[in-house]
């Protein structure tokens, strides 16, 4: 028998709202916490120059585009360590002349043409050839041919040796681009990574979205969306972050702003390692920079830590050659030329110069230079020698007048590039300095791929660095970041200039 009781229309009306708030309140109890964000912006201090990282340059490019559009043989993870990406494996014959590739299948490009053997071998082709503007063109020198034998093997035949030869195809500039779209990557970049180009607003930002085909399904993005803001200003950078317009900031450019973020509820700050090397490189091409006795004088001039105490509010690690501590096989070179005044003045008197010479320094305009070149310009007047400064704009103007014209005194700017202690044996390069023992000494570096031999050769290079003086080795820049708490999967250390994505993730 069914029980019906009549329950007054007011008292129904009562029930019914009593029983929707506690089902409102059933429900909220039951739904799941409040989702993730999906979306990153991330701000940069200096906006790069185009967006295919094998046509330039600027580190700018790549900390854009490397491990989020465009992928390598082979990548460098955050422990500076090489591992498989495109290429599953390798093999390297007992001459060391043979490299054979098994490449991933299964893989597209983000316009959907296939990433093989054959646009593996254009790649590298293109980076070589006669008319490649690839910045690390000398990666590719020793490539004497390359063979295709199926869509899923690559082998490159060399005409000598190089040891590096792995480490380098994880660079930015080894990228994998695609035959067909190539030519228009500087401004909408296609490659084969987690996340897809987007949109390129000049003096603003850059977007990129999640590639929702990505090979790699292990490796698939966690983020949909990335926008890279481009924010010169150190205070412009920091009121960003502090009003939530910016989550990260994952190379700060203030440090002297570092402590205003203390006490923040919402950011946290790290301080990494970088292979940012400042340094003041000089034209040994020109007087008198030409005479190894005044670059020494000019070294002992300068104490190290009054440079980066003065240029990046003590944050820094002195140097005293082109190598940081992160790197294989590292020696403190710092004791070789200290800082000493009586010995500068001696040295400068002995090469004809006892009353000193006025010269010129180009500095970028990028806080650390301009910093660093005013402590400078003091404590070379100490030694009767007049340093005038010179504002260039960076890239374009410094590119021109020191990289193509050799315009130049002297110049500082940090070298962001690991391992690349081989550049005083480039002819030509902007130093202007030939060195037949360390130029043979690089060439040999690449005869094995042994890393203690390796180690034991770049020991001596930076010895020779360190007493040839042909830049003034100052401090390595630390990585200074600033983001979010609740951001997961940045880099805190760099191996590699780069912004490296994949990895990154909002807390639930």
């Amino acid at each position: 028998m069914i029980k019906v009781s009549f329950v007054p229309a007011r008292f129904a009306r009562q029930l019914s709202l009593k029983a929707a708030l506690a089902a409102g309140l059933m429900m909220a109890a039951m739904a799941p916490a409040e989702a993730a964000k999906t979306t990153l912006t991330l701000g940069m201090s200096v906006e790069p120059t185009g967006l295919d990282p094998t046509i330039a340059a600027p580190v700018a490019i790549g900390q854009v585009t490397w491990q989020n559009v465009f992928e390598g043989l082979v990548t460098i993870d955050q422990a500076g360590k090489i591992q498989p990406q495109l290429a599953k494996s390798w093999e390297i014959s007992p001459d060391g002349l043979t490299y054979t590739f098994k490449l991933q299948t299964g893989v597209t490009f983000h316009d959907g043409e296939v990433f093989d053997a054959a646009s593996a071998k254009f790649t590298l082709d293109r980076a070589r050839g006669p008319d490649s503007v690839n910045p690390q063109k000398r990666f590719f020198a020793s490539i004497a041919s390359i063979d295709t034998p199926d869509a899923e093997t690559l082998v490159l035949h060399l005409s000598a040796p190089t040891g590096s030869l792995i480490y380098w195809l994880g660079w930015p500039a080894s990228v994998m681009v695609a035959p067909k779209t190539a030519a228009d990557d500087k401004v909408t970049p296609i490659g084969t990574g987690p996340f897809k180009f987007v949109g390129w607003a000049k003096g603003d930002k850059v977007e990129l979205e999640k590639n929702a085909d990505y090979w790699n399904k292990a490796a698939s993005a966690k983020l949909d969306k990335v926008i890279f803001r481009f924010i010169a200003d150190p205070q412009a950078q920091a009121a960003a972050l502090k009003s939530g317009d910016l989550d990260a900031f994952p190379e700060f450019a203030a440090p002297e702003l570092m402590s205003s973020f203390e006490g923040d509820a919402r950011l946290v700050t790290r301080i990494g390692n970088t292979e940012l090397k400042v340094v003041a490189g000089m034209n040994n091409a020109r007087k008198p920079f030409d005479d190894k006795r005044v670059r020494q004088a000019l070294m002992m001039a300068i104490d190290r830590k009054t440079v980066i105490d003065g240029a990046w509010s003590g944050l820094g690690t002195p140097i005293g050659s082109h190598y940081t501590p992160n790197d294989p096989g590292y020696q403190d070179m710092t004791g070789v030329l200290p800082y000493d005044i009586g010995k500068a003045k001696a040295l400068l008197a002995e090469a004809g110069y006892p009353n000193g010479f006025t010269f010129t320094i180009k500095s970028p305009q990028m806080a650390y230079a301009p910093r660093s070149a005013e402590v400078m310009q003091a404590m070379f007047a100490e030694i009767g020698v007049t340093m005038n400064i010179e504002p260039t704009a960076f890239p374009a103007k410094w590119v021109q007048d020191i990289m193509k014209d050799r315009n130049f005194d002297m110049t500082i700017v940090a070298h962001a590039e690991p391992l690349d202690i081989d550049i005083y044996g480039r002819d030509p390069y902007y130093f202007n300095y030939k060195n037949p023992v360390f130029t043979a000494l690089m060439k040999k570096v690449q005869e094995t791929a042994d890393p203690a031999t390796q180690n034991a050769i770049y020991g001596e290079a930076q010895k020779i660095l360190a007493e040839d003086v042909p830049a003034l080795y100052l401090f390595v820049m630390p990585k200074l970041g600033v983001w979010d708490g609740k951001l997961k999967g940045l880099w805190e250390n760099e191996p590699m200039p780069s912004n490296v994505l994949s990895g990154v993730s909002w807390e639930e």
